[in-house]
């Protein structure tokens, strides 16, 4: 049996702003079900890179594939309706109901509703009650579980995550983070996150990519990252993990 294409695959993807290279000849492939984050500090090409997938960034060189189907062959709204997106500040619809912005996929699509948008609410932990609520009323917490009902409602496969949490407090980041990652298992979902937070790429993720300037520069599980065995580009980042939870360490000794 012919195994299956890669969720996703890079080849040799460039992109660059004013002439100054933001993405460089990058060849890397994601396997299906797998949970990827992409770190590195700012400037280094992560949201770049990710955005090439549902064509929001179009390379200037190289292709991206998604389950063996070159996107730049999709027209951009096909492609965006089989990708979920979730980003940082969601862009809930202000006037729409909870519901509404839900389901504004499925409308687009011209399917019903129905009762998928409570279904969803379910799925992301919201009472059922809050789909007639306006975003306003709710917390950024529960915006942001709200966004990732939206970016579930059409079913796919596969998530894009551009700093998804990186606005909310650090309890409710740390819950949703958890409960996304739940979510990731029972959906068999393959999630590409972009985050600022090492320690968040630690804990969630199955593989970690390292960039700089443009270029993966470290591609390695939690384990090996914490371990040093993923090379010096990726030891600042994840120092500043280990040294932070030295100190609390040695805070909750009195030392």
């Amino acid at each position: 049996m012919e195994a299956a294409p890669p969720a996703i695959r890079f080849e040799a993807v460039t992109k660059a702003y004013g002439g100054i290279p933001a993405v460089e000849a990058v060849t890397l492939s994601i396997a299906p079900g797998s949970f990827v984050a992409l770190v590195g500090t700012s400037g280094s090409g992560k949201s770049t890179l990710l955005k090439m997938v549902n064509r929001l960034v179009e390379p200037d060189a190289g292709a991206v594939f998604v389950e063996g189907e070159a996107v730049h062959a999709i027209a951009p709204p096909l492609l965006r309706r089989r990708i979920g997106y979730v980003f940082q500040g969601i862009g809930l619809f202000p006037h729409m109901t909870v519901a509404e912005n839900i389901a504004i996929g499925l409308r687009l699509e011209g399917r019903a509703a129905g009762d998928r948008a409570v279904e969803l609410l379910d799925l992301v932990d919201l009472p059922r009650d809050y789909a007639g609520r306006l975003p306003d009323a709710l917390s950024g917490g529960q915006r942001q579980r709200v966004g990732v009902a939206r970016a579930l409602a059409l079913e796919p496969r596969l998530m894009l995550m551009d700093e998804p949490f990186g606005a909310l407090d650090p309890v409710t980041r740390d819950q949703l983070g958890n409960a996304y990652r739940a979510l990731h298992e029972r959906l068999g979902l393959t999630t590409v996150m972009v985050t600022h937070d090492m320690a968040e790429a630690l804990l969630l993720a199955d593989r970690v990519l390292v960039m700089q300037a443009g270029r993966i520069v470290a591609d390695a599980g939690p384990h090996d990252l914490l371990t040093g065995k993923a090379g010096t580009a990726a030891d600042a980042l994840v120092a500043v993990p280990r040294d932070q939870a030295e100190r609390l360490r040695l805070l909750a000794e009195g030392a």
